[in-house]
């Protein structure tokens, strides 16, 4: 279980994940394949989608473990499922029409932008995410909420993902070096922003809306099944 906190505990900077902890990415993909597929004059398959999904999770894993950068997932999710289809198609054009869809498509989770705004009253807010910045970037200049962040740290920019330490200290010098302890990072994934806010020695919140078991030895400060619940867990009042 996670550590429970002192009941006066608050933090003045907030660190968010986007991908599936403030931004709907399982929404965004399937039309942004489908858009892909139709542009390359392929016929629409549900077995196409599910071997992408498949390929697409085990390299982000990969980069998640450290073992892959996320540059290396633009193309090779790609090369991997048409070999595995034996598809008539080029890699390069599926991945560059695939990441153009990316930034098109999807949304925020419900009630996301909102809760943005009110802890924007009370914290420092910045955005670390494992992403490639072609797509990143496009999807938050649409969403409109950039200026919502004093920091977005994308790892293809930074040149180091999540858990490793190094994006988190390219996020604390744009900061100009907050302290720590009143720090915290908010996302969805145990093995990149649990356990990178844990080494780095911050606080750690896992956004986890369907309850699922953590599989891991990481144990988070806190966990979270709707994210309005940091509305009180940052003190935030207005």
């Amino acid at each position: 279980m996670p550590d429970q906190p002192e009941a006066d505990m608050t933090y003045s900077t907030v660190l968010f994940d986007f991908d599936l902890t403030l931004f709907d990415t399982d929404g965004a993909e399937a039309p942004a394949f489908d858009t892909t597929i139709a542009q390359l004059g392929l016929a629409p398959n549900s077995d196409h989608f599910d071997a992408y999904r498949e390929i697409n999770l085990t390299l982000w894993d990969s980069v998640h473990a450290g073992t892959l950068a996320p540059s290396d997932v633009h193309l090779l999710r790609f090369e991997q499922w048409v070999d595995r289809l034996g598809l008539d198609a080029e890699p390069q054009r599926l991945a560059d029409v695939f990441l153009l869809a990316m930034g098109a498509h999807g949304e925020l989770y419900p009630g996301a932008l909102d809760l943005l705004h009110r802890l924007k009253s009370t914290a420092t807010l910045a955005m670390v995410t494992n992403a490639l910045a072609d797509v990143q970037r496009p999807r938050l200049e649409r969403l409109g909420i950039e200026p919502l962040f004093e920091t977005i740290v994308i790892s293809t920019e930074a040149g180091s993902a999540k858990p490793n330490p190094a994006i988190f200290d390219v996020t604390f010098e744009a900061l100009g070096w907050p302290d720590k302890g009143g720090a915290i990072i908010v996302g969805d994934n145990l093995g990149s922003d649990i356990a990178g806010g844990r080494g780095y020695g911050i606080d750690t919140c896992w956004y986890n809306p369907t309850g699922r078991a953590n599989p891991t030895d990481e144990a988070p400060t806190h966990e979270i099944r709707d994210l309005n619940e940091l509305i009180e867990l940052v003190g935030a009042t207005s």
